[in-house]
């Protein structure tokens, strides 16, 4: 699911509820970039193809007058086109198949747009060994190869120089990972042979456009002294990976599994300078992949292994290190043309990700939030760095006027960021992402922003955490639940599920735009964390939460009460006949009244009743989802029937995420379907009074099960797309607080 943490806010509800307009957002405005559109890959395919096929967009370009889109699609072995004259509006207008051009298992890996042409990078290799590929020449106009330029190797990115007098193909002649060199271990260097780069000049006709060979090591195949005095890893198999042109024409090329850059006079050919990216020491962040966000870990003296590179102007380079061979530090530096550390991002991308609830803790033991893609452009005369986490889907976008970059903000993206496309004539960046999943309904898509002036609150990030004295952010991910604070019309409780875990809770304060966690609760039991996987939330008045734990089997669900301080005073099981037909949807949310007859604690289970015999839903309750009651003084359950809104959607399924009393006998329930992006159509929050329900009982053997009577209270799929991003599949809590209605996405 693409990671993405939000608090939705309602300003009015279509029942007896009350609610008030927004609190105010920070005075003033000044611009910032917000997206105005995504556009899902997979709309764009052939015809003939299934749109279920793994499809991407990962490295883009742009026609002349910014309006044409240009991508590449390395799965389906073809470039795409995309008309985004309106950038509220992108429209596929349709693909180029490498097969047309050559052979079908060609592999598009990078591509610019020079004038009226599209160069199209393109991989013909057989093997490791015996790498290869050239360089096509097509007019936009007509699609039509006009060139085509023979690489001598394996290719990775292109840049165009400012001037557009030539371009840059960094031949890689990449390593294979399985394969292990005389006298080292499984994926080492050197492998042979050597990588190079191509410069292609771009005067005159496309048909007369050649290739100049710059290599990096010596005719004999030697280390060239200029690398081996740099410090280069192994400087006999340099795995040149991405390259960057300034406004002297000169070209800056990483050397990722080599640690080190190049740069070459892009006019004489020659090779100028090499540095090592050196070794840093990052502190304060998560290092383990254990369910907890822990940020005492630290990574020592690793080496940087830049990916991507951009010019800051003509003097300093800014290098994403998401590391591939020894290395990684997980985050983006800035060097002067000698190799020299102007400045490091230390542990402030892996804290962001953290204080934004993107952190991906799978990753936390590998490269972290693996910055890959960067970019630098100037706007409005501002110049800006854009820095892509491929494993937190998110880009930082910082200010890099003055020696020491400042943070401007973030942009949520789709899975897989990559490619990083300023359009500065139009005020657009263009973000694609390289991560399909097309059977959790998440695609690769090409997330649109623009520069503009922001005078109110911008639309994400709408929650984050608050740090320290040390600026370490409090830890959280995936809310599933809200609660408001008893007597409070400002503060909030949320948790997170399973993802963590440690089953925490954490306080909300609403006063801020963005929502500021403010707090966090360790939930334990005899001095211990617990595990549980938080669905449900409710701060009681006298006191202390419950919590409604979803079970991995249906004796697991269980309806825990806690003291103020988190502590577990007490579990409730559900009662066997009804917990033997709970899958593995089982407690979703929970809520309690209190009155004469003592403290009633309301609770839903997100599907409906199970039959494991028939693999099929419970007879007489089709459709129905479960409500049920528990009455603390007499521990006694009582139950009610939710009818669920019908859907044909292969792979979808209707349930409940969520209860809230509004009232004694009035309740608000949030109603979704499984779905997400385009496909998502239920987002919805019911209210439903009890003991009123609407004359229809299920059909029971043993008891009768009243169906209440449901009324459409919010309709909140507007809002969620209202971002104009992918929307979210997880509307997962709900709670009323000052006369304010507060949902939240869960992005687990």
């Amino acid at each position: 699911m693409a990671r993405i943490a939000a608090l939705v806010t309602a300003a009015a509800l279509t029942t007896s509820l009350s609610l008030a307009a927004a609190p105010p957002a920070e005075a003033g405005g000044s611009r910032h970039f917000v997206r105005t559109a995504t556009f899902g890959v997979y709309t764009n395919v052939p015809d003939g193809v299934d749109p279920a096929d793994e499809t991407v967009a990962e490295i883009s370009a742009v026609s002349r007058n910014g309006k044409t889109l240009v991508y590449t699609d390395s799965p389906g072995k073809r470039i795409g086109f995309v008309n985004i004259s309106n950038p509220k509006q992108p429209k596929g207008i349709g693909t180029l198949s490498l097969a047309e051009l050559g052979d079908a298992d060609d592999e598009p890996t990078s591509v610019a747009v020079v004038g009226g042409y599209v160069l199209v990078v393109v991989n013909t290799s057989q093997s490791y060994t015996d790498p290869s590929g050239r360089l096509d020449v097509v007019r936009l106009s007509d699609r039509t190869r006009v060139h085509s330029i023979d690489l001598g190797g394996q290719p990775d990115s292109i840049a165009v120089s400012p001037d557009g007098s030539f371009a840059a193909v960094a031949i890689e002649n990449e390593r294979d990972e399985s394969a292990t060199p005389d006298g080292g271990e499984e994926g080492d260097l050197p492998q042979l042979p050597a990588g190079f780069v191509q410069l292609i000049g771009l005067k005159g006709a496309a048909t007369s456009w050649s290739a100049t060979k710059v290599p990096l090591v010596a005719e004999d195949g030697t280390a060239l002294p200029m690398l081996a005095d740099a410090g280069i890893t192994e400087p006999t198999d340099p795995e040149p990976e991405y390259v960057t042109i300034n406004a002297r024409n000169q070209v800056a090329v990483t050397l990722q599994e080599n640690n080190g850059v190049v740069i070459i006079d892009g006019t004489s050919a020659a090779l100028t300078s090499a540095f090592s990216c050196g070794t840093n020491t990052v502190t304060g962040i998560d290092t383990k992949k254990d369910g907890v966000i822990d940020q005492t870990g630290s990574i020592t003296d690793v080496p940087r292994e830049p990916d991507s590179i951009a010019w800051i102007g003509n003097n300093r380079l800014a290098t994403a290190n998401e590391g591939d061979w020894k290395g990684g530090t997980r985050g983006w530096t800035i060097f002067d043309t000698a190799g020299n550390v102007v400045w490091d991002s230390g542990n402030t991308l892996e804290r962001l990700a953290v204080q934004y609830g993107l952190h991906n803790e799978s990753r936390s033991a590998k490269k972290g939030v693996e910055p890959e893609g960067l970019a630098v452009a100037t706007y409005r005369g501002t110049r800006y760095a854009f820095v892509g986490s491929e494993r937190s889907n998110f880009v930082a976008v910082y200010t890099v006027n003055g020696k020491t970059p400042k943070l401007d903000g973030l942009l949520e993206t789709t899975n897989g960021p990559e490619g990083i496309l300023p359009i500065t004539k139009r005020g657009l960046l263009a973000v694609s992402s390289e991560t399909d999943e097309a059977s959790a309904g998440v695609r690769s898509a090409i997330s649109l922003f623009r520069l503009d002036k922001v005078s109110g609150a911008k639309a994400w990030p709408t929650i984050k955490s608050v740090t320290d004295s040390d600026g370490t952010p409090i830890g959280w991910s995936a809310l599933g639940a809200l609660s408001a604070k008893p007597g409070s019309s400002r503060y909030l409780y949320t948790a997170s599920d399973k993802v963590i875990e440690n089953a925490t809770l954490f306080t909300v304060d609403t006063k801020y735009t963005p929502a500021r966690i403010t707090s966090s609760i360790p939930v334990t039991k005899d001095g211990a964390p617990v595990q549980l996987d938080v669905e449900g939330l409710f701060a009681r008045p006298e006191g202390g939460f419950w919590i409604a734990s979803e079970g991995a089997t249906g004796a697991e669900n269980l309806l825990v009460r806690t003291d103020a301080s988190g502590v577990v005073q007490e579990e409730v099981a559900l009662p066997s006949e009804v917990s033997d037909h709970v899958g593995k949807w089982g407690l979703e949310g929970v809520t309690a009244t209190t009155d004469e007859g003592g403290e009633h604690v309301w609770f839903v289970i997100q599907r409906p009743l199970w039959d494991e015999i028939g693999k099929t839903q419970q007879a007489g309750e089709e459709g129905i989802a479960r409500i049920g009651r528990y009455d603390v003084d007499d521990a006694s359950f009582h139950w009610y029937g939710y009818r669920l809104e019908a859907t044909s959607t292969d792979g979808d399924w209707m349930g409940l995420s969520e209860i809230t009393a509004i009232d004694q006998n009035t309740f608000a329930v949030i109603e979704r379907d499984k779905l997400n992006g385009p496909a998502a159509t239920v987002k919805r929050i019911y209210t439903f009074d009890v003991p009123y329900w609407n004359g229809e009982v299920a059909d029971l053997a043993e008891t009768s099960l009243p169906i209440v009577r449901k009324k459409l209270a919010i309709d909140v799929l507007p809002a969620l797309q209202a971002t104009k991003g992918w929307t979210q599949e997880k509307l997962e809590g709900f709670t009323i607080a000052g006369g304010r209605a507060y949902a939240v996405t869960d992005n687990d």
